[in-house]
């Protein structure tokens, strides 16, 4: 395989777990919104820790931008990912932002 179809296969892979994550973020959302505190939750809040831990381990870089990386020499945020380039630039603080909200609502459902 050439190193072009090396970054699309990346590419692919890490567009499909954004949209993995993003279904595990919206439905934390959904879920403190109607109070539906069930184990999906709490399973979704797992998920979430367990992409920090990764995220921090690899200095805030996720694992398949640093695989990327050997495969283009481009500056662009979403030279990895199939995003528009300002949501790829601005991603993790728009979830982290969300986070926090879903955070601040659980703790409000669950005193």
């Amino acid at each position: 395989m050439t190193d072009a179809g090396k970054l699309i296969t990346i590419k692919i892979i890490h567009t499909l777990v954004w949209i993995f994550f993003n279904v595990v973020i919206f439905y934390m959302l959904y879920a403190v919104i109607v109070n539906k505190i069930d184990i999906w939750l709490w399973i979704g809040y797992g998920l979430v820790v367990l992409e920090g831990i990764v995220l921090l381990i690899f200095r805030l870089y996720c694992p398949l931008t640093i695989l990327a990386r050997k495969y283009s020499d481009s500056t662009r945020a979403n030279f990895d990912i199939y995003l528009p380039n300002w949501l790829a630039k601005h991603n993790k603080l728009i979830y982290t932002t969300i986070m926090i909200g879903i955070l601040i609502f659980t703790l409000i459902r669950i005193a």
